[in-house]
């Protein structure tokens, strides 16, 4: 078995898993803060879709990355670590940014306000995932 199959199916496994365990605590957060303002009879804002599915993007990073390493000139040793502790960083991305959209929900069910500040904290989360995706893809390409 080549090791560089492995750090493939990391990158590629561990953001997805970031990404299913932030979208789901986003998603319980929005559902239990629209069921407040049913109860409380406002509107329940729709923009929350938004914060539940804001975790998903990772998953693409984690393919882009997978894509990378299988591309990459470079030893299986390279293509591993770069797979696992990239997909790891990209996963733990994921999840925080459904733990930011989660407190998020909450926030603007009681209140109502404060959408884009939210939207500011959730996308500087993401970067981190953008980081560890260049960030990898450089590293891969200078092992080459």
């Amino acid at each position: 078995m080549n090791l560089a199959f492995i750090g493939m199916a990391a990158a590629l496994g561990l953001s997805a898993a970031g990404s299913a365990f932030g979208a789901g605590f986003a998603g319980m957060s929005s559902v239990g803060a629209w069921k407040k303002c049913y109860a409380a009879g406002k509107p329940a804002p729709f923009i929350m879709i938004a914060f539940t599915g804001a975790p998903l993007t990772q998953t693409i990073y984690g393919f882009l990355l997978m894509n990378f390493i299988n591309s990459a000139n470079c030893d299986a040793g390279m293509a591993l670590g770069v797979g696992l502790f990239g997909g790891l960083a990209i996963g733990m991305s994921a999840l925080f940014q459904g733990r930011c959209a989660a407190a998020a929900s909450d926030a603007l069910g009681a209140t109502g306000k404060g959408t884009a500040n939210y939207f500011i904290v959730i996308g500087i989360v993401e970067t981190v995932a953008l980081f560890t995706l260049v960030f990898g893809l450089l590293l891969l390409n200078s092992a080459g």
